[in-house]
């Protein structure tokens, strides 16, 4: 039977709602600040969260939602320097603690860490991004906690190719099976189903009508003692809220013999 070693965590959406409150609007910003009269707001953003990735979002909002700006000569550095400005904006949002963890989120990574279970962040979003989330969230030294940081164009394809799961697996020398993953869009599934590691969900606002079918479990949020979560798909096992014993469960009964 397989033994479960390591935990996979997606980030945006998953570790905290950053894509609305946080990346939105951190964007936004970014684009006032370059004197663009560009605004994306929640419904438009839900769109653009169909492509993977920031520069790659800029660049399809243009290709798709703004297709009379003229693009300038040096499009790609115009594209990375308002990413990269984009990024200072999220950071500051960050450090100002607008864009706390999700429930049950630090219980979960907090119980993984102190049974030392191994854990890696696997994730399109940029390394200071993820540095920025777990520093302002979980303290100064959470990066640590985490084997491996697989973010950002550390890969050519992103999500959803399984790649950056590849990526992670390779460098801390683990087989999917002895990995969970944990996402909440259909690209983060497609992702981590790709690279044949089961999967248990939290939904969003964004991505509650996404296809999950292959999940093995579909939650709301990984729920609190006394605030449990709903399970929309799989089973539970009596458990309200995840923790090691539920995922656990939940692996083994995928590889039973």
């Amino acid at each position: 039977m397989a033994e479960l070693k390591a935990l996979l965590f997606d980030v945006d959406g998953t570790l905290a709602d950053t894509e609305k409150d946080g990346h939105r609007p951190a964007f936004n910003m970014a684009f006032e600040e370059a004197g663009l009269d560009w605004h994306w707001d929640e419904d438009l953003y839900g769109e653009l969260l169909a492509v993977t990735g920031g520069k790659e979002r800029i660049k399809f909002y243009l290709e798709k939602f703004n297709t009379g700006f003229q693009k300038p000569a040096d499009f790609d550095d115009f594209v990375k320097g308002l990413h990269a400005s984009k990024t200072e904006f999220y950071k500051q949002l960050m450090a100002e603690g607008k864009i706390p963890l999700r429930p049950g989120v630090e219980r979960l990574i907090r119980q993984a860490r102190n049974e030392k279970v191994r854990m890696a962040v696997v994730t399109t979003t940029t390394p200071a991004n993820v540095t920025a989330l777990l520093t302002n969230t979980l303290g100064a030294d959470s990066e640590s906690w985490f084997e491996v940081i697989a973010a950002g164009d550390i890969v050519p394809a992103k999500k959803p190719a399984p790649d950056i799961y590849f990526w992670a697996m390779e460098q801390m020398d683990l087989q999917p099976e002895e990995c969970m993953a944990f996402e909440d869009s259909a690209n983060g599934i497609k992702s981590s189903i790709a690279a044949n590691i089961k999967t248990i969900i939290t939904i969003n606002g964004y991505t509650k009508e996404d296809d999950f079918s292959a999940a093995e479990l579909v939650l709301t949020d990984m729920g609190e003692p006394g605030v449990p979560f709903t399970v929309l798909s799989g089973a539970s096992y009596d458990h309200h809220y995840l923790d090691l014993a539920l995922i656990n469960k939940v692996h083994k009964e995928l590889y039973k013999a």
